[in-house]
Protein backbone atom coordinates (compact mmCIF):
# COMPACT_ATOMS: atom_id res chain seq x y z
CA UNK A 1 0.00 0.00 0.00
CA UNK A 2 2.84 2.37 0.85
CA UNK A 3 4.41 1.51 -2.49
CA UNK A 4 1.17 2.35 -4.32
CA UNK A 5 0.95 5.75 -2.64
CA UNK A 6 4.62 6.46 -3.32
CA UNK A 7 4.22 5.48 -6.97
CA UNK A 8 1.14 7.67 -7.27
CA UNK A 9 2.86 10.77 -5.89
CA UNK A 10 5.97 10.11 -7.99
CA UNK A 11 3.91 9.63 -11.15
CA UNK A 12 1.90 12.83 -10.72
CA UNK A 13 5.03 14.89 -10.00
CA UNK A 14 6.80 13.35 -13.00
CA UNK A 15 3.85 13.98 -15.34
CA UNK A 16 3.46 17.60 -14.22
CA UNK A 17 7.20 18.35 -14.33
CA UNK A 18 7.87 16.73 -17.70
CA UNK A 19 4.71 18.26 -19.18
CA UNK A 20 5.87 21.70 -18.05
CA UNK A 21 9.16 21.19 -19.90
CA UNK A 22 7.46 19.71 -22.96
CA UNK A 23 4.97 22.59 -23.22
CA UNK A 24 7.83 25.10 -23.04
CA UNK A 25 9.67 23.27 -25.82
CA UNK A 26 6.64 23.22 -28.11
CA UNK A 27 5.98 26.88 -27.33
CA UNK A 28 3.34 28.56 -29.46
CA UNK A 29 0.22 30.46 -28.59
CA UNK A 30 -2.28 29.51 -25.89
CA UNK A 31 -4.59 26.73 -27.00
CA UNK A 32 -8.17 27.93 -26.77
CA UNK A 33 -10.49 30.84 -27.40
CA UNK A 34 -8.69 34.15 -27.17
CA UNK A 35 -9.77 37.03 -24.94
CA UNK A 36 -12.27 39.34 -26.61
CA UNK A 37 -11.22 42.80 -27.78
CA UNK A 38 -13.65 45.57 -28.70
CA UNK A 39 -14.02 45.93 -32.46
CA UNK A 40 -12.84 49.15 -34.07
CA UNK A 41 -15.34 50.63 -36.52
CA UNK A 42 -16.36 53.87 -38.10
CA UNK A 43 -18.30 54.54 -41.26
CA UNK A 44 -15.47 56.38 -43.04
CA UNK A 45 -13.17 53.34 -42.98
CA UNK A 46 -12.26 51.41 -46.08
CA UNK A 47 -12.40 47.64 -45.96
CA UNK A 48 -8.60 47.48 -45.78
CA UNK A 49 -8.51 49.95 -42.87
CA UNK A 50 -11.19 47.98 -41.05
CA UNK A 51 -9.17 44.81 -41.50
CA UNK A 52 -5.95 46.38 -40.18
CA UNK A 53 -7.70 47.99 -37.21
CA UNK A 54 -9.17 44.66 -36.14
CA UNK A 55 -6.20 42.43 -37.02
CA UNK A 56 -8.17 40.50 -39.64
CA UNK A 57 -6.00 38.38 -41.87
CA UNK A 58 -6.63 38.92 -45.62
CA UNK A 59 -8.44 35.63 -46.19
CA UNK A 60 -10.71 36.22 -43.21
CA UNK A 61 -11.34 39.82 -44.28
CA UNK A 62 -12.38 38.46 -47.67
CA UNK A 63 -14.83 36.14 -45.91
CA UNK A 64 -16.44 38.96 -43.89
CA UNK A 65 -17.14 41.16 -46.91
CA UNK A 66 -17.33 38.47 -49.62
CA UNK A 67 -14.65 40.37 -51.54
CA UNK A 68 -14.33 39.59 -55.22
CA UNK A 69 -11.20 41.58 -56.12
CA UNK A 70 -8.34 43.56 -54.65
CA UNK A 71 -10.14 46.76 -55.63
CA UNK A 72 -12.95 45.89 -53.21
CA UNK A 73 -10.54 46.43 -50.32
CA UNK A 74 -10.45 50.15 -51.12
CA UNK A 75 -14.21 50.54 -50.91
CA UNK A 76 -15.81 51.98 -47.77
CA UNK A 77 -17.27 49.45 -45.35
CA UNK A 78 -20.69 51.01 -45.93
CA UNK A 79 -20.62 50.01 -49.61
CA UNK A 80 -21.58 46.43 -48.76
CA UNK A 81 -25.08 45.17 -48.08
CA UNK A 82 -24.70 44.82 -44.31
CA UNK A 83 -25.88 47.02 -41.49
CA UNK A 84 -23.44 47.79 -38.68
CA UNK A 85 -24.84 45.13 -36.37
CA UNK A 86 -24.54 42.41 -39.02
CA UNK A 87 -21.00 43.51 -39.89
CA UNK A 88 -19.80 43.46 -36.31
CA UNK A 89 -21.43 40.11 -35.55
CA UNK A 90 -19.94 38.49 -38.64
CA UNK A 91 -16.54 40.00 -37.85
CA UNK A 92 -16.65 38.62 -34.31
CA UNK A 93 -17.44 35.15 -35.67
CA UNK A 94 -14.67 35.27 -38.24
CA UNK A 95 -12.20 36.57 -35.64
CA UNK A 96 -13.13 33.63 -33.40
CA UNK A 97 -12.31 31.19 -36.21
CA UNK A 98 -9.09 33.11 -36.97
CA UNK A 99 -8.08 32.92 -33.30
CA UNK A 100 -8.77 29.19 -33.18
CA UNK A 101 -6.79 28.66 -36.39
CA UNK A 102 -3.85 30.64 -35.08
CA UNK A 103 -3.80 28.93 -31.68
CA UNK A 104 -3.11 25.48 -33.09
CA UNK A 105 0.23 23.83 -33.68
CA UNK A 106 -0.72 21.95 -36.82
CA UNK A 107 2.52 19.99 -37.04
CA UNK A 108 2.03 18.65 -33.52
CA UNK A 109 -1.62 17.83 -34.24
CA UNK A 110 -0.69 15.88 -37.38
CA UNK A 111 2.00 13.96 -35.49
CA UNK A 112 -0.48 13.21 -32.73
CA UNK A 113 -3.15 11.80 -35.04
CA UNK A 114 -0.63 9.65 -36.89
CA UNK A 115 0.71 8.39 -33.55
CA UNK A 116 -2.82 7.63 -32.39
CA UNK A 117 -3.46 5.60 -35.53
CA UNK A 118 -0.30 3.52 -35.06
CA UNK A 119 -0.71 2.98 -31.32
CA UNK A 120 -4.40 2.09 -31.46
CA UNK A 121 -3.73 -0.34 -34.31
CA UNK A 122 -1.20 -2.08 -32.05
CA UNK A 123 -3.68 -2.21 -29.18
CA UNK A 124 -6.37 -3.58 -31.52
CA UNK A 125 -4.09 -6.46 -32.55
CA UNK A 126 -3.21 -7.20 -28.91
CA UNK A 127 -6.86 -7.16 -27.88
CA UNK A 128 -7.91 -9.43 -30.72
CA UNK A 129 -5.21 -11.91 -29.72
CA UNK A 130 -5.96 -11.63 -26.00
CA UNK A 131 -2.47 -10.32 -25.31
CA UNK A 132 -3.34 -7.44 -22.97
CA UNK A 133 -2.20 -8.70 -19.56
CA UNK A 134 -1.44 -7.44 -16.08
CA UNK A 135 2.19 -7.52 -17.13
CA UNK A 136 1.87 -5.09 -20.03
CA UNK A 137 -1.40 -3.21 -19.39
CA UNK A 138 0.08 -0.69 -17.01
CA UNK A 139 3.08 -0.10 -19.26
CA UNK A 140 0.84 0.48 -22.29
CA UNK A 141 -1.35 2.90 -20.34
CA UNK A 142 1.68 4.85 -19.11
CA UNK A 143 3.12 4.89 -22.63
CA UNK A 144 -0.12 6.35 -23.96
CA UNK A 145 -0.32 9.04 -21.27
CA UNK A 146 3.36 9.82 -21.83
CA UNK A 147 3.22 10.12 -25.61
CA UNK A 148 -0.21 11.70 -26.11
CA UNK A 149 -0.12 13.84 -22.98
CA UNK A 150 3.37 14.60 -21.68
CA UNK A 151 5.10 14.75 -25.08
CA UNK A 152 2.28 15.87 -27.42
CA UNK A 153 0.33 17.97 -24.95
CA UNK A 154 -3.17 18.59 -23.67
CA UNK A 155 -4.62 19.55 -27.05
CA UNK A 156 -6.21 18.00 -29.01
CA UNK A 157 -8.18 15.57 -26.90
CA UNK A 158 -11.48 13.75 -27.31
CA UNK A 159 -13.03 15.85 -24.55
CA UNK A 160 -11.91 19.10 -26.19
CA UNK A 161 -13.67 18.31 -29.45
CA UNK A 162 -17.00 18.40 -27.62
CA UNK A 163 -16.40 20.91 -24.83
CA UNK A 164 -14.64 23.54 -26.95
CA UNK A 165 -17.15 23.11 -29.78
CA UNK A 166 -20.07 23.76 -27.40
CA UNK A 167 -18.37 26.79 -25.87
CA UNK A 168 -17.43 28.33 -29.23
CA UNK A 169 -20.90 27.72 -30.66
CA UNK A 170 -22.56 29.16 -27.56
CA UNK A 171 -20.28 32.18 -27.26
CA UNK A 172 -19.79 33.05 -30.94
CA UNK A 173 -22.36 31.06 -32.87
CA UNK A 174 -19.75 29.33 -35.04
CA UNK A 175 -18.23 25.88 -35.50
CA UNK A 176 -14.49 25.40 -36.06
CA UNK A 177 -14.36 22.92 -39.00
CA UNK A 178 -11.09 21.12 -38.03
CA UNK A 179 -12.54 20.42 -34.58
CA UNK A 180 -15.67 18.94 -36.14
CA UNK A 181 -13.49 16.69 -38.31
CA UNK A 182 -11.49 15.58 -35.25
CA UNK A 183 -14.73 14.84 -33.39
CA UNK A 184 -16.01 12.68 -36.25
CA UNK A 185 -12.69 10.82 -36.39
CA UNK A 186 -12.88 10.12 -32.64
CA UNK A 187 -16.48 8.91 -32.90
CA UNK A 188 -15.46 6.66 -35.79
CA UNK A 189 -12.78 5.14 -33.54
CA UNK A 190 -15.41 4.47 -30.88
CA UNK A 191 -17.65 2.79 -33.43
CA UNK A 192 -14.88 0.71 -34.99
CA UNK A 193 -13.49 -0.65 -31.72
CA UNK A 194 -15.42 -0.15 -28.51
CA UNK A 195 -14.39 3.22 -27.06
CA UNK A 196 -10.78 2.76 -28.19
CA UNK A 197 -9.87 6.45 -28.33
CA UNK A 198 -11.06 6.88 -24.73
CA UNK A 199 -9.67 3.54 -23.61
CA UNK A 200 -6.17 3.71 -25.00
CA UNK A 201 -5.68 7.08 -26.72
CA UNK A 202 -7.03 9.75 -24.38
CA UNK A 203 -4.12 11.16 -22.41
CA UNK A 204 -6.15 11.89 -19.28
CA UNK A 205 -8.14 8.65 -19.48
CA UNK A 206 -5.04 6.50 -19.69
CA UNK A 207 -3.36 8.45 -16.88
CA UNK A 208 -6.37 7.84 -14.60
CA UNK A 209 -6.41 4.19 -15.62
CA UNK A 210 -2.69 3.76 -14.90
CA UNK A 211 -3.14 5.37 -11.46
CA UNK A 212 -6.04 3.01 -10.73
CA UNK A 213 -3.78 0.05 -11.60
CA UNK A 214 -1.12 1.27 -9.15
CA UNK A 215 -3.57 0.40 -6.39
CA UNK A 216 -4.06 -3.21 -7.58
CA UNK A 217 -2.44 -6.51 -6.76
CA UNK A 218 0.20 -8.05 -9.03
CA UNK A 219 -2.47 -9.92 -11.00
CA UNK A 220 -4.52 -6.70 -11.48
CA UNK A 221 -7.65 -8.29 -10.00
CA UNK A 222 -8.40 -6.31 -6.83
CA UNK A 223 -7.35 -3.17 -4.98
CA UNK A 224 -4.64 -3.01 -2.35
CA UNK A 225 -6.57 -0.16 -0.77
CA UNK A 226 -10.30 -0.64 -1.19
CA UNK A 227 -11.63 0.36 -4.61
CA UNK A 228 -15.26 1.27 -5.30
CA UNK A 229 -17.59 0.53 -8.21
CA UNK A 230 -20.03 3.41 -8.43
CA UNK A 231 -23.47 2.38 -9.79
CA UNK A 232 -23.79 3.46 -13.41
CA UNK A 233 -27.12 5.16 -12.82
CA UNK A 234 -25.36 7.49 -10.39
CA UNK A 235 -22.28 8.28 -12.49
CA UNK A 236 -24.17 8.66 -15.75
CA UNK A 237 -26.81 10.91 -14.18
CA UNK A 238 -24.08 13.19 -12.85
CA UNK A 239 -22.37 13.16 -16.26
CA UNK A 240 -25.58 14.01 -18.11
CA UNK A 241 -26.38 16.86 -15.69
CA UNK A 242 -22.84 18.19 -16.08
CA UNK A 243 -23.25 18.12 -19.87
CA UNK A 244 -26.48 20.12 -19.54
CA UNK A 245 -24.76 22.62 -17.22
CA UNK A 246 -21.82 23.00 -19.63
CA UNK A 247 -24.16 23.63 -22.55
CA UNK A 248 -26.42 26.03 -20.63
CA UNK A 249 -23.47 28.09 -19.37
CA UNK A 250 -22.05 28.31 -22.91
CA UNK A 251 -25.29 29.41 -24.57
CA UNK A 252 -26.74 31.59 -21.81
CA UNK A 253 -23.62 33.24 -20.36
CA UNK A 254 -20.96 32.47 -23.02
CA UNK A 255 -18.97 30.83 -20.23
CA UNK A 256 -16.76 27.75 -20.20
CA UNK A 257 -17.33 26.14 -16.79
CA UNK A 258 -14.54 23.61 -17.39
CA UNK A 259 -11.77 26.04 -18.37
CA UNK A 260 -10.53 26.85 -14.86
CA UNK A 261 -10.58 23.24 -13.67
CA UNK A 262 -9.78 21.40 -16.89
CA UNK A 263 -7.93 18.24 -15.76
CA UNK A 264 -6.27 17.87 -19.18
CA UNK A 265 -4.11 20.82 -18.11
CA UNK A 266 -2.07 18.45 -15.98
CA UNK A 267 -0.23 18.19 -19.31
CA UNK A 268 0.18 21.97 -19.44
CA UNK A 269 0.49 22.80 -15.74
CA UNK A 270 1.79 26.34 -16.18
CA UNK A 271 -1.74 27.50 -17.09
CA UNK A 272 -3.40 25.92 -14.03
CA UNK A 273 -4.66 28.23 -11.30
CA UNK A 274 -5.24 27.24 -7.69
CA UNK A 275 -8.75 25.93 -8.41
CA UNK A 276 -7.38 23.88 -11.29
CA UNK A 277 -4.57 22.40 -9.21
CA UNK A 278 -7.05 21.43 -6.47
CA UNK A 279 -9.50 19.84 -8.92
CA UNK A 280 -6.83 17.99 -10.88
CA UNK A 281 -5.38 16.69 -7.62
CA UNK A 282 -8.84 15.54 -6.54
CA UNK A 283 -9.54 13.70 -9.83
CA UNK A 284 -6.15 11.98 -9.86
CA UNK A 285 -6.39 11.10 -6.17
CA UNK A 286 -9.85 9.60 -6.66
CA UNK A 287 -8.44 7.56 -9.54
CA UNK A 288 -6.70 5.33 -6.99
CA UNK A 289 -10.10 4.26 -5.66
CA UNK A 290 -12.63 4.83 -8.49
CA UNK A 291 -12.07 3.77 -12.07
CA UNK A 292 -11.66 6.81 -14.35
CA UNK A 293 -13.70 9.32 -12.29
CA UNK A 294 -13.45 12.15 -14.85
CA UNK A 295 -14.58 9.86 -17.67
CA UNK A 296 -17.53 8.45 -15.75
CA UNK A 297 -18.75 11.58 -13.96
CA UNK A 298 -17.88 14.56 -16.12
CA UNK A 299 -16.44 14.00 -19.59
CA UNK A 300 -18.79 15.29 -22.34
CA UNK A 301 -17.13 13.10 -24.96
CA UNK A 302 -17.46 10.18 -22.57
CA UNK A 303 -21.23 10.66 -22.59
CA UNK A 304 -21.38 10.81 -26.39
CA UNK A 305 -18.92 7.93 -26.67
CA UNK A 306 -21.12 5.79 -24.40
CA UNK A 307 -23.99 6.29 -26.85
CA UNK A 308 -21.76 5.63 -29.88
CA UNK A 309 -20.34 2.42 -28.43
CA UNK A 310 -23.82 0.90 -28.64
CA UNK A 311 -23.11 0.37 -32.34
CA UNK A 312 -19.42 -0.54 -32.01
CA UNK A 313 -18.28 -3.15 -34.50
CA UNK A 314 -15.66 -4.78 -32.26
CA UNK A 315 -16.48 -5.19 -28.59
CA UNK A 316 -16.07 -7.49 -25.59
CA UNK A 317 -18.27 -10.55 -26.07
CA UNK A 318 -19.03 -13.70 -24.11
CA UNK A 319 -19.17 -17.23 -25.50
CA UNK A 320 -21.81 -18.77 -23.25
CA UNK A 321 -20.99 -22.28 -24.46
CA UNK A 322 -17.61 -21.93 -22.74
CA UNK A 323 -18.71 -19.74 -19.81
CA UNK A 324 -18.98 -21.64 -16.49
CA UNK A 325 -20.72 -18.80 -14.62
CA UNK A 326 -17.84 -18.30 -12.18
CA UNK A 327 -18.08 -14.49 -12.57
CA UNK A 328 -14.32 -14.04 -12.21
CA UNK A 329 -14.60 -11.42 -14.94
CA UNK A 330 -17.20 -9.45 -12.98
CA UNK A 331 -15.05 -9.42 -9.84
CA UNK A 332 -11.89 -8.35 -11.67
CA UNK A 333 -13.56 -5.72 -13.89
CA UNK A 334 -12.62 -2.25 -12.61
CA UNK A 335 -16.20 -1.00 -13.09
CA UNK A 336 -19.72 -2.44 -13.19
CA UNK A 337 -19.71 -2.97 -16.96
CA UNK A 338 -18.71 -6.63 -17.10
CA UNK A 339 -21.58 -7.66 -14.88
CA UNK A 340 -23.98 -6.01 -17.33
CA UNK A 341 -22.27 -7.51 -20.40
CA UNK A 342 -22.21 -10.99 -18.86
CA UNK A 343 -25.74 -11.14 -17.46
CA UNK A 344 -27.53 -8.66 -19.73
CA UNK A 345 -29.91 -7.70 -16.93
CA UNK A 346 -29.43 -3.92 -17.08
CA UNK A 347 -28.14 -1.09 -19.25
CA UNK A 348 -24.53 -1.67 -20.27
CA UNK A 349 -22.24 1.09 -18.89
CA UNK A 350 -19.09 2.42 -20.57
CA UNK A 351 -16.70 -0.38 -21.52
CA UNK A 352 -13.12 0.84 -21.81
CA UNK A 353 -11.86 -2.35 -23.49
CA UNK A 354 -9.10 -2.78 -20.92
CA UNK A 355 -8.93 -6.56 -21.45
CA UNK A 356 -9.05 -7.46 -17.75
CA UNK A 357 -12.10 -9.69 -18.21
CA UNK A 358 -10.44 -11.59 -21.05
CA UNK A 359 -7.28 -12.17 -19.04
CA UNK A 360 -8.97 -13.56 -15.90
CA UNK A 361 -11.52 -15.85 -17.58
CA UNK A 362 -10.39 -19.40 -16.78
CA UNK A 363 -12.17 -20.88 -19.81
CA UNK A 364 -11.23 -18.34 -22.48
CA UNK A 365 -14.93 -17.53 -22.90
CA UNK A 366 -14.44 -13.79 -23.40
CA UNK A 367 -13.06 -12.23 -26.57
CA UNK A 368 -12.86 -8.98 -28.47
CA UNK A 369 -14.97 -9.73 -31.52
CA UNK A 370 -17.22 -8.20 -34.14
CA UNK A 371 -20.97 -8.74 -34.36
CA UNK A 372 -23.88 -8.57 -31.96
CA UNK A 373 -23.50 -9.72 -28.40
CA UNK A 374 -25.30 -12.98 -27.64
CA UNK A 375 -27.76 -13.31 -24.79
CA UNK A 376 -27.08 -15.74 -21.93
CA UNK A 377 -29.20 -18.89 -21.96
CA UNK A 378 -32.28 -18.62 -19.70
CA UNK A 379 -31.42 -19.42 -16.11
CA UNK A 380 -27.64 -19.41 -16.60
CA UNK A 381 -27.19 -16.75 -13.92
CA UNK A 382 -30.41 -17.31 -12.05
CA UNK A 383 -32.50 -14.93 -14.18
CA UNK A 384 -34.24 -14.98 -17.54
CA UNK A 385 -33.44 -12.34 -20.17
CA UNK A 386 -35.88 -13.70 -22.72
CA UNK A 387 -37.23 -11.03 -24.99
CA UNK A 388 -34.09 -8.86 -24.94
CA UNK A 389 -32.01 -8.32 -28.05
CA UNK A 390 -28.27 -8.69 -28.45
CA UNK A 391 -26.14 -5.54 -28.83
Amino acid sequence: MRRAVFQFVSLVIAVASLSFISARIWGGKPEGISTENALVFNETMTVAEFGRANNLQPRFLKEVFALESQADRLKPVTAFKMDVEQLLKKTEQVLAIQAEQGSKNWVKILVKFLSWAAFLALIFVLMRRGRITAGNRKRLLLASAGVFGVILGSDPSPMGTVKDAIVLLGAKGVIFPPRLIAFLVFVAMVVLANKFICSWGCQLGTLQDAIFRLNRDSRDRKGLLRQYKVPFIVSNTVRALFFVALTAAAFIWSTDIVEQIDPFKIFKPQVLGMAGVAFVGLILGLSLFIYRPWCHFFCPFGLIGWLAEKVSIYKVQVDYDKCVSCEACVKACPSTVMGAILKRDRVIPDCFSCGTCMEVCPEGAIGFKSGRRALPPPGKFGHDVAGKTGT
